[in-house]
């Protein structure tokens, strides 16, 4: 196959915060996807769910409050129901954008499970906040099951679960198969449903899985030529968010872990991503990785837009 394999990962401005938001949002998604396409790419698509399983961790707790005969619904329950509608709409945007262009091309999603190591130090240390501000009595509810909360003075508490790291993608046969058979592919959607491997039996986690570093997981997997990061600006800055603020067109590994140490990437906005860059290049040393915004990602396919991370 001579088309150039990616991986592209979405964030959450491809998607919107609520479920109309959305519907809008993918529209635009999908164009930025099928410029893609028709520049002879063949695409695994990942994406973020932070607001989308929020919302479905919130309305399942409500619920349970409301009806008591309800059970309360796991994290890893929550996980899969995102991967499920927020694959539903892009699929279905992205088939129509292509369609329109006169490509008839399969786009499937695949529910899929990560597991994780139980003994990751990130159980150990939440970070991911979810879920709806809470009174000091659910707080101490949710203690007592053994879960951590944060308080947020003058508004309540919030739930905060672990970002463990990603061991296997369970469904990677199945992913390969359909990538190979050059079909689009959404997978791994929110990181995937973390579990736990038990004997044969795979647990669900009450935790979530970094996108960026399951996008990086899924490019070394599928030998992708590269990694495509979507955000929500058009590069890679050093210094950003100052007045001395410089874009990046290029850098390498070596160059990106100097910055890291510099404490140039925010956490939890920039620095998964590069984190996600370092780990794809460290495994596919001939690859690239691309950092833009959906808006410059044509340009910057083309060398004039966006942040290219090649090894060396």
């Amino acid at each position: 196959m001579s088309r150039r394999r990616a991986v592209v990962s979405l964030g959450h401005n491809a998607l919107g915060y609520t479920t109309e938001a959305q519907w809008d949002a993918v529209k635009v998604t999908a164009k930025a996807l099928a410029d893609l396409v028709e520049e002879d790419y063949q695409l695994t698509i990942t994406h973020s769910n932070g607001p989308q399983v929020s919302m479905i961790h919130k309305a399942m707790t409500e619920l349970r409050r409301i009806y008591i005969d309800y059970t309360p619904v796991p994290m890893c329950v929550c996980s899969a129901m995102s991967q499920g509608y927020v694959g539903y709409d892009i699929q279905n945007a992205l088939r129509s954008e292509l369609l329109a262009r006169g490509i008839a091309k399969p786009v499937s999603t695949i529910l899929t499970q990560v597991t994780v190591d139980p003994y990751d130090e990130a159980f150990y240390e939440p970070t991911k906040v979810i879920g709806r501000y809470m009174s000091v009595e659910d707080a101490e509810i949710e203690i007592k099951k053994g879960n951590y909360v944060e308080e947020y003075p003058g508004k309540g508490f919030r739930r905060v679960i672990a970002a463990p790291k990603p061991i296997d993608i369970v469904e990677i046969e199945a992913i390969r198969a359909l990538a190979d058979a050059d079909q689009v592919v959404i997978a791994c959607g929110g990181g995937g449903i973390p579990v736990i491997e038990q004997q044969h039996n795979l647990k669900g986690a009450s935790a979530v899985i970094e996108k960026d570093a399951i996008a990086s997981r899924l490019a070394v997997e599928l030998s992708c030529d590269e990694l495509i990061i979507l955000t929500d600006v058009p590069c890679v800055y050093r210094n950003y968010g100052n007045e001395s603020q410089v874009p990046i067109s290029a850098m390498s590994s070596a160059e990106a872990k100097e910055l890291i140490e510099q404490g140039q990437f925010e956490a939890g906005t920039m620095l998964p991503k590069i984190e996600a860059a370092i780990s794809y290049l460290a495994s596919r040393k001939d690859g690239q990785v691309l950092i833009t915004s959906l808006k410059e990602v044509r340009e910057a396919i083309r060398g004039r837009a966006g942040t290219v991370i090649t090894q060396l």
